[in-house]
């Protein structure tokens, strides 16, 4: 019994920080989509074709190459570190790696 009640405990700890997770957002200040708008136009980054709609919390399928995010950008914005980007019709989109999920759209 007291096996049960600790595997449960830990199920609900694991459970609730991967809601938290989940919810992460990321919030790019105007300052910082001008770097990074200057960035993508500077460095001629192609944008990438996807079929599907794109929205802050989509899952992005697997064919959409995701790029690491330069230094450039981490240097003055290091909370997009831990992200990918691919340019979406001159939007850049910010995706967690390994679920996928597209956490925020800099027009």
């Amino acid at each position: 019994m007291k096996s049960l009640l600790i595997a449960s405990a830990a199920a609900a700890v694991l459970a609730s920080g991967y809601a938290v997770a989940q919810d992460a957002t990321l919030t790019i200040e105007p300052a910082h989509r001008t770097v990074i708008h200057q960035y993508i136009v500077k460095e001629h980054i192609r944008p990438v074709q996807v079929k599907e709609s794109i929205a802050v919390g989509a899952t992005l399928p697997e064919d959409v190459t995701l790029e690491p995010v330069p230094d450039a950008w981490t240097t003055e914005i290091p909370e997009v570190r831990s992200y990918q980007y691919f340019d979406w019709n001159g939007k850049v989109v910010f995706v967690e790696p390994k679920s996928r999920r597209v956490v925020q759209i800099v027009e």
